[in-house]
């Protein structure tokens, strides 16, 4: 993708010249019809309703009539193309009415088609500006990355070339219908009178002239705000990045404070900006006023003396009428030109050249790197922040087991720069005969592959993330069918053709077969990587994947009842209280024995959405089960209020009474205090206490407030919940079924169907020892762990610990199998360390070179080979010396 045009007015010529001149041909097609519907009331004012035509005595005028009147220089006279028709008065001016009703339908379809063109237009080129700035964001530079905010950057790409695309429609089309459609206005008050048609130039000059320059100021303080709106965005970004920090220092009024500052800068440059723009507006408003005053009196006084007759007046002011829109439009249009522009010339120096790497367009094999790794004359940055540190020249032959030595923080400067994220200051880091700076990027990412302890990890699953690496290119050209409309956009807009659907991964050059063979692959690197309980531990949490009818379905059900009698077998029948249609499951909640299922919606298994719900209020209180349920919930806040009386937050107690959070225990105990005897409670604080009593659960609690009637009348209203959240919200229940299973429960869930009883010795440590076993018995352990696949990481990995993420990041890195691997620091994140690195190394990438920055010595010196990355000695440390 070529640099951004450093001019609008350029880019726009570039990109959609053939559309504008296109949409400014229909323009000036539609001017003759423009001018007749100007000429056309004085016709009907002079002709039809004075009697001019009919002066003479005539009975019958000529309508439609069509001719050429030849100027003298081409000899005169006239050409007649249709001598039209012979009407009386009265048809006149219905017949001169209807035409001119036929010209306002054709002007207004000629403005309809216009308009809609211009929208289009601004709408491909804002697509088109899009892409291509998101196209450069992607050759950022390392230095740029480091500069550049990723909120501001995205801010641009979002908001800021909103009304860029919008103005590219009007950039050319509108100057152009405007203007066109102004000078038809005012030539035909020329025509009608000389002096009526120079007081309207002149007011039309002062306005074009004048206003235009009071508007500059404007768009300084546009720009200006642009700028600090930019940074304001910036340091909001900051503010979310660093929360931990404000939290931890306790800095949120300091915060708060600096924030308020930046919007009272923002408000203030507004308010000034309203109050020039109103003034001018108030301006531009009386020059247009005035003008219809010296019509009206200049007009008339030429009217009187007859050198102007009513129908000419009338066309005049009727012409006048339609001069002030256009011309209003048009100094609108060069307000918003210059503000465009200003926004344009922002946006281009942000994705200035200086940011960017230069275009590499190269998509052929990449060619082996070969040997030695050598680096010559290099100056590397300082990552202390200090001056540039020049490097002696060093040479590794590969392939290799080397560590990069001394080790800190210069040989973790040297593995960036080998894995392109750095770029040396000066001086060269060659393998075989290849410059790595010059190298093209995709030949660089084939061969060179590089895993840190800060990988960067995309909200999605961890086969999403693992996938990332190889999706390189569609492996097959795709017939693009230009028939359809998408593609047709696609192309006038400079988007891909490519798409997501594409098939993109290379199974051949992987050495696997189709999906399935490579989701063991993942399985069996992560697994070697140490992660085989995780993912073992992610599926049993995943939602089950399997249908009840299907094979696996099938299997699944097998298994769960191979687990009963394995647990009768072994004499821990109790072990897990199984869901059964008529009975209350001491170890569930009490929600969830309300619900006996689980909702679409997932999160109303929170107890505190459930008790907002109000299908689920509506059911309990036609159950007749709302009020005991609140005055139970009463009854345990007051409980837990005795209990936390005097605990501090952080004390264990939190843990074992889970329900409720030491955030909570003050709005309880306000809430309590509010109570009256034989008083209802507001709808707030029948959720807040009936959340309580749904997630209450008596083994654990011990309260004593469930008896065994009031269990039977919750099992009895599980029909009524059912029912009434049956419906086209997300609200309704797959109930739990011994002989199927529950595509909304997890898969540890559907295994056991049932919840375990907590109150046993080490209850939670024998399920998994003994599902695990029955999923062994069944193979099902495999498919366990690629349901963990589909385990989902957080914006930014969040959802995992740091020893899961940097072991993701390790095992996209070898699925690449690349000539070179450079690794920082991972090892200290792996159980054996090295060992287990090089073991990965072995057996995945057995031809690859490893070149790896350790953490200490003693790790370095277990490689065979090293490369040494020594500071060159200072020339003034020399001099003294």
């Amino acid at each position: 993708m070529r640099e951004l045009e450093p001019r609008l007015f350029r880019y726009i010529w570039r990109y959609s010249k053939r559309d504008q001149l296109t949409i400014c041909a229909f323009v000036l097609a539609s001017l003759p019809f423009y001018f007749a519907s100007l000429d056309l009331p004085k016709r009907i004012v002079n002709d039809a309703i004075t009697g001019r035509a009919f002066a003479h005595g005539e009975t019958t005028a000529t309508f439609l009539e069509i001719k050429i009147d030849w100027p003298s220089f081409l000899g005169g006279g006239h050409t007649e193309l249709f001598e039209g028709f012979q009407v009386g008065r009265l048809e006149l001016l219905l017949g001169l009415s209807l035409l001119f009703l036929l010209l306002v339908v054709i002007n207004g379809g000629f403005k309809f088609w216009i308009n809609l063109q211009k929208g289009i237009l601004g709408e491909r080129m804002l697509r088109r500006l899009r892409f291509h700035l998101f196209a450069l964001m992607l050759r950022f530079s390392p230095e740029a990355q480091r500069e550049v905010k990723s909120s501001e950057t995205a801010t641009i790409i979002r908001d800021e070339v909103e009304p860029i695309g919008s103005f590219i429609g009007d950039a050319i089309v509108v100057p152009a219908q405007l203007g066109t459609q102004a000078l038809t206005a005012l030539l035909f008050i020329l025509m009608q009178n000389v002096w009526l048609g120079l007081v309207a130039g002149a007011m039309v000059g002062v306005q074009m002239t004048v206003i235009p320059r009071l508007r500059r100021e404007i768009i300084r303080l546009s720009r200006r705000r642009q700028i600090a709106s930019r940074a304001f965005a910036g340091r909001v970004a900051e503010v979310l990045d660093g929360l931990p920090a404000v939290v931890l220092n306790n800095t949120g009024r300091w915060e708060r404070a600096e924030i308020g500052g930046r919007l009272y800068n923002l408000y203030d440059l507004r308010l000034r900006i309203y109050r020039r723009k109103f003034a001018v507006k108030y301006l531009n408003n009386f020059i247009a006023q005035v003008t219809p005053f010296l019509f009206y009196a200049i007009g008339g006084f030429f009217a009187l003396k007859g050198e102007l007759d009513i129908g000419q007046l009338v066309a005049v002011l009727a012409a006048y009428r339609d001069l002030p829109p256009p011309l209003k439009e048009l100094i609108d249009w060069d307000q918003q030109r210059l503000d465009v522009e200003v926004k344009y010339e922002t946006v281009a120096a942000h994705f200035g050249p200086r940011r960017l790497l230069p275009h590499q367009d190269d998509d052929g094999p990449a060619p082996r790197l070969g040997s030695p790794l050598a680096t010559e004359t290099l100056t590397l940055r300082d990552p202390r922040g200090g001056l540039a540190i020049d490097v002696a020249d060093a040479t590794l032959p590969l392939p290799a087991r080397a560590a990069l030595v001394p080790p800190g923080p210069l040989a973790q400067e040297f593995a960036s720069v080998v894995a392109g994220l750095q770029i040396p200051r000066g001086g060269t880091v060659r393998i075989g005969p290849y410059d790595i700076a010059t190298l093209p990027r995709s030949t660089h990412a084939t061969r060179i592959a590089y895993a840190g302890i800060t990988p960067v990890l995309f909200p999605g699953s961890i086969r999403d993330n693992l996938l990332y690496g190889l999706r390189i290119k569609p492996q097959a050209e795709r017939r693009v069918d230009f028939t359809k409309h998408s593609s047709q956009e696609a192309l006038k807009t400079g988007n891909p053709m490519d798409s997501i659907t594409d098939p993109w991964i290379d199974f051949g050059t992987l050495g696997v077969a189709d999906a399935d063979a490579l989701d063991e692959r993942f399985v069996d690197i992560l697994s070697h990587l140490g992660l085989a309980d995780d993912l073992y531990r992610y599926g049993l949490s995943a939602l089950s994947s399997v249908v009840t009818d299907s094979p696996g379905g099938q299997l699944m059900i097998a298994a769960r009842e191979r687990l009963r009698a394995h647990f009768d077998e072994q004499g821990l029948a109790g072990l897990v209280i199984p869901f059964k249609r008529g009975a209350y499951n001491d170890q569930a909640t009490l929600g969830e024995n309300l619900l006996f299922g689980v909702p679409r919606d997932r999160a109303l298994l929170e107890p505190r959405r459930l008790a907002a719900l109000e299908p689920f209020r509506q059911a309990l209180a036609s159950a007749r089960l709302l009020d005991d349920l609140d005055r139970m919930g009463v009854a345990i806040a007051r409980n837990l209020g005795e209990i936390f009386k005097d605990v501090p937050p952080g004390h264990p107690l939190f843990r074992r009474f889970s329900l409720i959070t030491p955030e909570a225990v003050p709005d309880y105990a306000a809430r309590l205090s509010r109570l009256t005897e034989n008083a209802a409670l507001s709808e707030e604080d029948s959720v807040a206490f009936l959340a309580l009593a749904l997630a209450y659960v008596e083994p654990r609690l011990r309260f004593g407030l469930l008896d065994t009637a009031l269990r039977r009348r919750i099992v009895g209203a599980r029909s009524i919940v059912q029912d009434e959240m049956q419906g086209p919200e997300d609200y309704d229940i797959e109930t739990y079924d011994s002989g199927r299973i529950n595509p909304r429960a997890s898969v540890l869930d559907n295994i056991l169907f049932g919840r375990i009883d907590t109150a046993r010795m080490h209850s939670e440590a024998i399920i998994q020892r003994e599902v695990r076993a029955v999923f062994q018995e069944f193979g099902l352990e495999m498919r366990i762990r690629r349901r963990g696949l589909e385990h989902e990481v957080g914006n930014r990995g969040q959802l995992l610990p740091e020893r899961v993420r940097v072991r993701l990041g390790l095992t996209r890195a070898v699925l690449r199998k690349p000539e070179v691997l450079v690794v920082d620091r991972v090892s200290d994140h792996l159980e054996d360390g090295l060992d287990t690195l090089l073991s990965v190394i072995d057996r995945f990438l057995p031809e690859a070179s490893l070149v790896a920055s350790v953490s200490t010595e003693a790790e370095a010196a277990r490689l065979p080979q090293a490369l040494r990355i020594q500071p060159l000695e200072a020339p003034l440390q020399r001099a003294a010396e």
